[in-house]
């Protein structure tokens, strides 16, 4: 009986009301809320969390598992394509057989969260944009790693270039380039604080021209460098999404 006891205590869950609101603005692709949740270690909390597996890491890989069914679920109600929503869940579950300690699989945890939140920022965002747009912004997350240049956009969309250009400027505010620079930017702010690669590393596998022209821009975009910027906030807080499709 006691032993009952015991095991009742252990399968005590967090509120519902918790769980449904970080279901809710993951769908919602509120970055700020999610990022805050990442921040706080939320998924590493142990009061209220069921045990699934006595061995702490296997317990920690069955609610990943668990989390990224439900956000695969709510973000596909929430208008994400299900293939995608699939295709997302599918290669986050798989990636689990590498990780071997609670660290790395929070780590990855957060990265998931991050990535469907950014996705469903954007479909949000899109929502009421012209078509050739949103297909560029896809076309951009996509191939975010690589170099891309407004021929690029104009042959993914089947427009020319300089239809994309002025659309894009009136639609979204800045020009192509400017755009694909903030996001790539943003990447880089997400390496420097979250992993130890060097500039260099960085620089090219965003795609840079070289690392001099990476720090160039850096500065211009953030107003400090990238040594002083991974000197200030090294581990403190995501910004983006982990692009893999």
């Amino acid at each position: 009986m006691e032993k009952l006891f015991n095991l009742d205590k252990e399968m005590i869950h967090r509120s519902q009301n918790d769980e449904l609101l970080f279901y809710r603005q993951v769908a919602q692709g509120d970055m700020e809320a999610i990022a805050e949740n990442c921040r706080q270690h939320r998924f590493l909390e142990t009061e209220g969390v069921g045990i699934l597996s006595r061995d702490p890491v296997v317990n920690r890989k069955y609610h990943f598992i668990v989390t990224a069914a439900l956000i695969s679920r709510i973000c596909t109600e929430s208008g994400m394509e299900m293939e995608l929503s699939f295709r997302l869940s599918d290669y986050y579950i798989q990636k689990l057989d590498y990780l071997f300690s609670e660290k790395e699989i929070e780590e990855w945890h957060n990265k998931m969260v991050l990535d469907y939140t950014k996705r469903m920022q954007i479909l949000k965002q899109s929502a009421n944009l012209p078509k050739p747009i949103t297909e560029c912004l896809n076309y951009i997350y996509a191939h975010i790693k690589e170099r891309i240049t407004i021929d690029d956009l104009a042959q993914h969309t089947g427009k020319s270039a300089g239809y994309i250009s002025r659309l894009f400027k009136s639609e979204m505010g800045v020009t192509p380039s400017d755009y694909i620079r903030k996001v790539k930017i943003d990447k880089a702010q997400n390496l420097l604080r979250f992993s130890d690669f060097s500039l260099i590393e960085i620089s090219s596998y965003l795609a840079f021209s070289s690392q001099s022209h990476f720090i160039k821009l850096f500065q211009e975009e953030t107003g400090l460098t990238p040594k002083k910027y991974r000197n200030m906030y090294y581990g403190t807080h995501w910004k983006g999404n982990e692009e893999e499709y």
